[in-house]
């Protein structure tokens, strides 16, 4: 029984071969058999044999070379076009199943009043949109960064009154993580590059500890998720919602490009299904964004 199993599992490696190796042992052989007819021309009884055995020879070793020749073309040729076709299908057009025709225009549930389900269904752009118009009710005079490189400032604030410095404020809507110490320490370097002692951060997100101190210790106002529903709440109902309208405005669920400061589009990847927003500008731009997914 041994036996019969080992045969078996022989003839299954056997019948495993691929197309090249088989034709590779059939180039072997004809070597071989090139080398044994060179031996028989050279011995006067075998020279007729050995010459009748080469012209024979002359077909498989002809066949072998063209059909091996062939097969890596055709194998490079294949790659080449795998590549290509995966350069263009990593960005694919599908639209996520979770937003049907009759909200594809209007997006996601809109809540009638403020609360944090409205920093978690908005996205980034429109964020920076909501604490840039906070500003603006209290009096400032506002100028944002709506794409391209910002130098670590997303809202520059300008107060009417002319003997009050220059604020500037970074935002970072995030939903999970905490900002860190590192995230105020860098923007600390950038209010020293703009000759700026006061500065605002806001975060849809928390602070750590560590954060906190250091913003307290620095002249940075830091303000979480509930500390903007606290000044939110604190304005007048009408304010109230026309900043709700500027959180909802457009599509306001799909993120902006960073780059081009145009929405995003929906993406599937085809080696692995998983969907993902990417730039309309693809390939001129390839910046892409995680999808979340519904609860």
């Amino acid at each position: 029984m041994a036996y019969r199993g080992n045969r078996r599992q022989g003839l299954r490696q056997k019948s495993s071969d691929t197309f090249p190796e088989r034709i590779f042992r059939v180039l072997v052989l004809t070597g071989v058999l090139w080398v044994v007819s060179e031996f028989m021309r050279g011995r006067p009884d075998l020279a007729v044999a050995g010459t009748g055995l080469r012209s024979v020879l002359w077909l498989p070793l002809t066949i072998g070379v063209g059909l091996l020749g062939l097969h890596f073309v055709f194998r490079a040729l294949a790659a080449l076009s795998s590549n290509a076709d995966s350069a263009r299908s990593t960005f694919d057009d599908r639209r996520d199943p979770q937003y049907t025709e009759a909200n594809a225009q209007t997006g996601p549930f809109k809540e009638v009043r403020w609360s944090s389900n409205v920093f978690a269904a908005i996205e980034w752009r429109r964020f920076e949109a909501v604490v840039e118009a906070l500003f603006a009710q209290e009096g400032y005079e506002t100028q944002s960064q709506l794409h391209g490189a910002d130098g670590g400032v997303d809202i520059w604030l300008y107060s009417k009154n002319p003997n009050d410095s220059v604020s500037v404020v970074q935002c970072k809507h995030w939903q999970g993580n905490p900002v860190t110490v590192k995230e105020l320490r860098e923007f600390l370097g950038v209010m020293a590059s703009h000759g700026i002692k006061r500065g605002n951060f806001a975060t849809s997100s928390r602070y750590t500890a560590d954060a906190m101190a250091f913003a307290k210790a620095n002249g940075i106002t830091a303000q979480n998720g509930n500390d903007l529903l606290r000044l939110i709440a604190q304005r007048s109902p009408e304010q109230q919602a026309r900043l709700l309208e500027v959180a909802y405005e457009g599509e306001y669920w799909k993120p902006t490009c960073v780059n081009c400061g145009v929405k995003m589009v929906e993406r599937e990847a085809r080696n692995n299904g998983s969907r993902f927003w990417g730039c309309m500008n693809y390939p001129r731009c390839k910046c892409t964004l995680p999808m979340k997914t519904a609860n």
